[in-house]
This record gives structure tokens, sequence and C-alpha cells, in this order.
């Protein structure tokens, strides 16, 4: 008689502080792009194309960024289910302070011409690259080690490093955004980028000491894993419905980039606020942020993820509009309610809980690659949201249009998360599994056949 090895005892606590601190530094890689994209890219990099092409040209290579995490989701996919979490983790936060450093060094377009904004665009993809392992890694991670009852609870920390990161690039911008605009332009924009030297230290030390999972150590001692073979082989075959539900999801992402990125420009370029106010809504509503994602993401341990989820994603579709026409109309009152009630606690309801729900789709043999695959083809639309929002919004009044465009988005989220199957009750080791068929289902199998 053989007995199975015991896995060993989860560490949620370590490994959700792991997850929040390891998306902290990487989202503040990946954030300040977006607000140096909003602000100055199109002066620096851009600068030979009217204004309105030039914040279109910048917007779009944000969006680069997000069409290197299908193929990013797809490698580091792989290697985290077949090799471990905890190595694309350690991969993830290097690749991506390289890549920030670098652009933080890049000559401009007077130095070198169209030169500047290919390798801009190329570093960016390294970025995109990056991002696509980590929060599927960390969520995987922090999911794996907690107790069933309180999945969400631990994965939402993942999000709140997010959110963590955008505060830190913001806050970091509030002082070069004050500069006179000639040392913005000239070395004012580079110095966030060279302070991610520090998150490439902090992140390997962090992520080094981390424990790799007690479900993937289990898979490993039974022989569940087999190291040669790709779980994408299996994942398209038998949860291929699932990924598919997880991209459509994933879109809300959208109201993410429209609110950090189109708005900023939006109400800086267009509408002629100042920008500091409104770097200042993004900081408020990310601290707002960090205290709403995990207790909805504990009331959704309690209720289920889908009401949770489906109420933010239709709450943002309203707030969106809202927040948009306070833009229009200069409004800084209403601008900093709509816009912290908007992202900071509506959109928390999506944000706190989808690392659970999208996690609990699949089996821990493909479930990194399930995450990571879904996602970042959901994210890799909503990265070019900015950019559809920009080509759409023709000036102070084009923002009905991406209100619009933005609820269109949210409502197709709703219905994709409506229609799938509530997994807050199931049991860690059965997720993803498919449930056995009762008695009437193989006597109706029996008759059809």
């Amino acid at each position: 008689m053989t007995t199975q090895p015991t896995a060993p005892r989860g560490k949620p606590r370590k490994a959700a502080v792991a997850a929040w601190i390891g998306s902290a530094l990487e989202y503040y890689d990946f954030f300040i792009y977006g607000t140096a994209a909003a602000l100055v890219f199109n002066k620096i990099f851009f600068p030979a194309s009217s204004p309105a092409t030039g914040t279109l040209l910048a917007l779009a290579t944000f969006g680069v960024g997000y069409l290197a995490r299908p193929v990013g989701a797809f490698v580091l996919g792989h290697i985290g289910d077949v090799f471990g979490r905890k190595r694309v983790l350690v991969h993830t936060v290097l690749l991506m302070g390289v890549a920030t450093v670098l652009v933080g060094c890049l000559p401009t377009y007077q130095q070198i011409g169209v030169a500047a904004p290919a390798l801009l665009v190329a570093l960016r993809l390294l970025q995109g690259f990056s991002a696509a392992g980590e929060q599927a890694g960390a969520n995987s991670m922090s999911l794996e080690h907690a107790p069933p009852d309180r999945r969400a609870y631990y994965t939402s920390f993942t999000l709140s490093g997010t959110q963590a990161g955008q505060i830190l690039a913001t806050a970091v911008f509030l002082p070069v955004a004050a500069l006179p605009e000639e040392h913005l332009l000239s070395w004012g924009w580079r110095v966030p980028f060279w302070l991610s030297a520090f998150v490439v230290v902090v992140g390997l030390v962090i992520r080094r000491k981390l424990d790799e999972t007690p479900v993937f150590e289990q898979e490993i001692a039974t022989g569940e894993t087999k190291r040669p073979r790709t779980p994408l082989a299996p994942l398209f075959r038998d949860h291929w419905a699932d990924v598919l539900r997880v991209v459509v999801a994933s879109v809300i992402a959208a109201v993410s980039t429209i609110f950090t990125v189109y708005a900023l420009s939006y109400a800086v370029n267009t509408v002629g606020l100042e920008r500091s106010p409104i770097l200042w809504v993004g900081v408020l509503a990310n601290v707002a942020a960090l205290i709403a994602i995990p207790l909805w993401a504990r009331l959704s341990d309690r209720i289920g993820r889908k009401p949770v989820f489906v109420g933010g994603s239709l709450g943002c579709a309203v707030l969106m509009a809202a927040y948009l026409w306070s833009l229009s109309i200069g409004s800084y009152p209403l601008i900093f309610l709509t816009g912290v009630l908007m992202f900071g606690v509506v959109y928390s309801a999506t944000n706190g809980i989808w690392p659970a729900f999208y996690g609990e789709m699949f089996p821990a043999r493909v479930r990194l690659s399930g995450m990571a695959v879904g996602t970042q083809i959901g994210f890799a639309l909503a990265g070019f949201a900015p950019s559809i929002a920009e080509a759409i919004g023709g000036g102070r009044d084009g923002w009905v249009n991406v209100a619009l465009f933005t609820a269109g988005l949210c409502v197709l989220n709703a219905l994709a998360v409506a229609t799938g199957r509530e997994t807050y009750r199931v049991p860690t080791e059965e997720l993803g599994l498919k449930p056995p068929k009762t008695n009437s289902e193989r006597e109706r199998d029996a008759v059809s056949v």
C-alpha cells in the first residue's frame, strides 16, 4: 500500500505580503510609463506631429505594451506551471525593472530622430512581456497558499499592490510635473524611470526568499506535473471555454486604462486643466482602493464572487460617465468626488475579486497559464482603450462617446461574469475540475446514444 505525499501547509500571510510588495514595485514601473505617455511623450518622442496626433501616438505606445502581454502569457505561463510560481515572479520583476530604467536613458527625437520612438516601443514591449506573468504568478501563489474560505481576501493583496504601485508612480510624478516645462522635458521626466533601479533590488530580495506553493509541490511529489510537457495543450483542449470567459471578463481593465491615461490626457490637453490636481485624483482614488479592495474580497468570500463582480462592473458603467462629464465642465469638487468613488470604490469591487474568480476556474496544473493567457489577451484589448477613446473623443464634447464606449465594455464584462459558475465554496483541490455526472445525466447520455 502506498500513500500520497502530504503537501506542506501554506503560508498565506507571507505569500500575500510578497505578492503585495512585488506587484507594487512591478506596477510602479508599468504605470509611470502611462503617466509619462499622457503628459510628456508627445513632445519628446513625437514633436514633428501636430499636438493631437502626437498625443494619439504617445498613447498608442502605452497600448503597445499590451500587445506583448499575450506572448508573455504563453511563455511565462508555461514556465510557472512546469517549473514553479516562484521562478516566474523572480524573472518578471527583473525584466520589468531593467526595461524601465532603460526608458529613462533613451535619447529624444531631437537627438536621434525616428530611432528614439522605435527604441521606446521596443522597451515598452519588454515591459508588457514581463507584466504578463506578474499578476497571474502572484495570484496563483497567493491562492494556493490561502485557506479555502479566504481565497479572495488573500489573492486581493496582489491587486492592492497594483494600486499601491499606481500611487507611488503618480506621487513620484507630482513634483516632476510641477517643474518648469523646460526642465520637465529635458531631464525631469527621466527621474521616475531611473528610480526603478531600486525596484529591481528590493523585488529580487523579497521574491527569492518566497516558498513555492503547497499545491505545486504536491503535484511535483505525486508526479502529476511533467516538466517536458506544455500545459497549453490540456488548457485549450479541456478549458477553452474558461479561457474565453476570462478574456471577455478581463476587458473591464479598460476602466483603469481610460481613467489613468485617457482621462488624464483629456483633462490636461483638451480641457486645459492643471496637471497636479488631476494627478491627485489618481492618488486619492488609489488610496481609497487600498481600503476597498480587501473589503470587497472579504464580502465575496461570504456571498460569492459573481454578485460583487457584476455590481462593480455595472457601477463603473454609470460612474465613468459622471467622471468624464465633471472633467468636461472643469468642476474640481465633482472631479474628485466622482473619480474617487468610481475608481477607488466601485471599480475595486471587480479588482478585488478577479484574482480569485479567474484562478478558481482552472486546476493547479494549468492555473497560471489559464489566468495569464486569458487575462493578458483581455488586457491587451483594454490597453488600446485610451487610443480608441482619443480617436472617438473628438474634442471637449467627445467625452459622451468615450462614456458610451466604456459602458459597453462594462456590460460585456458583466455578462461574461454572470454566466460563469460560482466558485467561492469549491474546495481548493477541486477547483477547475469537472463535477462527476449525476445518475440522471448518465441515463440521459445513454438514451441519446
